[in-house]
């Protein structure tokens, strides 16, 4: 089978990562076990997603020009990930976010989004050549919203199906869900962009139906142990969670759309695609870190 070719445009962060007992409330401060740093940003994150799930993928985005963003495109050129259209931004500092992750396995994360910020139309506009020749393009929101909505376009123009990731979620305009092929939001993602509140399925069901309303043709809500709900305009598709020992959840979501999006171009439907995609996150959630617990080709598999 021939590779298949993924742009991902997006954030490249340093993730600074405290694991404790709890996460703190408000005013609270708690004593963490132990501390690491590694790799992350949800752009970079689903780049190498992809590319261990044996895409060819081309990332786009911003670094500082600093020993941070150094490290970060040594690693993502260690996944094979061509990084010929990341800009090194000499005025901003690379990306940073410091996350708290529980013994439950659950997180918190504050991002200071350095570069990334400065991601702009104009750096879309150079790889407007790979995104027309992309099987599809992956998205997300840790970069400005006018810079998302143009990349849509430029990849509507040129035929080109997006995936977009709608996290941290946002409003976003008519035009551009209009031009989305795959809207994966997880639950709180979903009923925010579809003015809802409440949770469970029969709220994410309404959310689903009330995004594809708004003209996004297809809907997969990542609803975390309780699973997966895909829908399209032929019916939906419940997947249902996978039981896996937790260890850290913070890279479930970009193992998701990773995986999604690597099935697509593959020529999945789907269901099938999100099957494959679930089966990704889970294994995610099993080791800690963001990049570092991001699965291959082989253990999605072998999970069956």
């Amino acid at each position: 089978m021939t590779r298949p070719h993924i742009v991902v445009i997006g954030s490249s962060n340093t993730d600074f990562v405290v694991r404790a007992a709890n996460i703190p409330s408000p005013g609270e401060t708690v004593l963490g076990s132990s501390f690491f740093e590694a790799a992350g940003g949800k752009g970079a994150n689903q780049a190498v997603a992809a590319a261990r799930l044996g895409a060819a993928v081309t990332f786009v985005g911003r670094v500082g020009a600093d020993q941070l963003g150094d490290r970060a495109m040594a690693g993502l050129q260690d996944e094979g990930i061509d990084t010929g259209l990341v800009v090194r931004d000499p005025d901003e500092a690379s990306g940073v976010a410091l996350i708290v992750v529980s013994d439950d396995g659950e997180n918190a994360i504050a991002v200071a989004p350095g570069a990334n910020s400065q991601l702009l139309p104009s750096d879309v506009d150079a790889a407007s050549e790979s995104i027309a020749a992309a099987d599809v393009m992956l998205l997300q929101l840790e970069t400005p919203m006018r810079t998302v909505s143009h990349a849509v376009r430029v990849a509507a123009d040129a035929g080109t199906p997006v995936v977009l990731n709608p996290a941290p979620a946002a409003e976003i305009d008519a035009e551009t869900l209009r031009e989305i092929s795959v809207l994966t939001p997880n639950g709180g993602e979903a009923l925010k962009l579809a003015g809802l509140s409440g949770s469970g399925l029969d709220a994410w069901r309404e959310a689903a139906r009330r995004l594809r309303s708004t003209g996004v043709r297809r809907v997969v809500i990542t609803m975390g142990s309780a699973g997966v709900l895909a829908v399209e305009s032929d019916g939906e598709t419940r997947i249902p969670g996978r039981k896996m020992e937790v260890v850290d959840t913070t890279a479930a979501g970009d193992s998701f759309n990773g995986a999604l999006a690597v099935a697509l171009a593959e020529g999945a439907a789907l269901p099938e695609a999100a099957v494959f995609a679930n089966r990704a996150a889970a294994l995610a959630t099993t080791k800690p870190g963001t990049q570092p617990s991001l699965p291959t080709r082989e253990e999605v598999e072998a999970l069956g």
